[in-house]
């Protein structure tokens, strides 16, 4: 994939929407990858005990299927020079083949002199805004 360049967009460049399907087993492989544990994110009984839905996806994780969508987008992983969030409701993954969805969309929200733009992000899953004021800066080439 080539580069994207910063003449290539304009504020108000829509970045498409993509579905991210999180399992059960996914949030296990990133358990072991981030060394989180919390019994919130693989025992159903644990967290239904602390008041949770079921059990949900790291924070992290979700946070990380935004960003995917930039880096895909700009075809370049570096490319993210400043990326934050607020977690504004979990994703909730059943113990099912289909897991749950976490849809990723961003805007083009302002365009800098310095090559960098900086996008407004949304995520959603199961109806609901899990992210909230989402941004990331990128460089572009």
């Amino acid at each position: 994939m080539s580069k994207l360049r910063h003449t290539d967009v304009e504020v108000g460049t829509e970045i498409p929407e993509r579905t991210f399907t999180v399992r059960r087993l996914d949030l296990v492989r990133y358990a072991g990858a981030s060394g989180d544990f919390n019994p919130i994110h693989w025992n159903e009984r644990f967290a239904k005990s602390v008041g949770l839905p079921d059990v949900i996806a790291h924070g992290m994780f979700t946070m990380a299927q935004a960003a995917r969508l930039v880096t895909d987008w700009t075809g370049d992983p570096g490319a993210v020079v400043d990326y934050s969030v607020r977690f504004s409701a979990p994703v909730v993954v059943p113990d099912d083949d289909e897991g749950a969805e976490i849809v990723v969309g961003g805007t083009v929200k302002k365009k800098h002199d310095d090559g960098t733009v900086t996008v407004a992000l949304t995520a959603r899953s199961g109806g609901a805004k899990v992210l909230a004021r989402s941004t990331a800066v990128v460089r572009l080439a």
